[in-house]
């Protein structure tokens, strides 16, 4: 049998495409630019922070400490939410790429992370004893996450409802 040229198997063809960054070279380029436009706002500010660049998961992660930078939190992380929302953007017109970045300040967000957990094994305790749903109160689109993944840890089931700004985490009974 004979095969014609165009109908025979091109090994190159098997090969990885090399031109595409793979997923984490895209996070950390992300983390990267991120870096950038936050070290320029740092020096207008003229505030001083260190900056730690993370991949998190399926996330890029950049978090600033230093000295006093509660300005760039705001009382109740509205501010830190701003600023997370502005560097997304700036990724976004670097990369042409919807951004998932991360952003923190001063560790309020880990703090913040910790005491939603906190909330979450207590309430899951309280569904668990009483077999019936639980409200909890409004939260942000970061609260409700990290609820949600700390409700899924724990075997069970969570859901948001309302709309904002009153979105809150129902967690189910099993």
């Amino acid at each position: 049998m004979h095969v014609s040229e165009d109908l025979k198997h091109d090994p190159a063809l098997d090969a990885p495409q090399t031109d595409r960054p793979s997923k984490v070279e895209r996070l950390e380029q992300e983390g990267d630019i991120a870096a950038d436009y936050l070290e320029e706002l740092l020096d207008i500010a003229d505030l001083d922070g260190d900056l730690d660049m993370d991949v998190d998961g399926d996330r890029a992660s950049v978090s600033i400490v230093g000295a006093d930078l509660s300005q760039l939190i705001g009382a109740k992380g509205e501010v830190l939410d701003a600023l997370q929302e502005l560097t997304r953007l700036a990724v976004y017109r670097e990369t042409g790429e919807r951004s998932r970045l991360m952003l923190d300040i001063g560790g309020h967000r880990a703090e913040q992370r910790r005491r939603l957990v906190a909330l979450a094994e207590k309430s899951i305790e309280e569904v668990r004893a009483s077999g019936e749903s639980l409200s909890l109160e409004a939260m942000t689109s970061f609260e409700r996450k990290v609820v949600h993944d700390a409700v899924a840890a724990a075997g069970l089931t969570s859901e948001s409802e309302g709309t904002e700004p009153h979105r809150h985490v129902v967690i189910l009974p099993a």
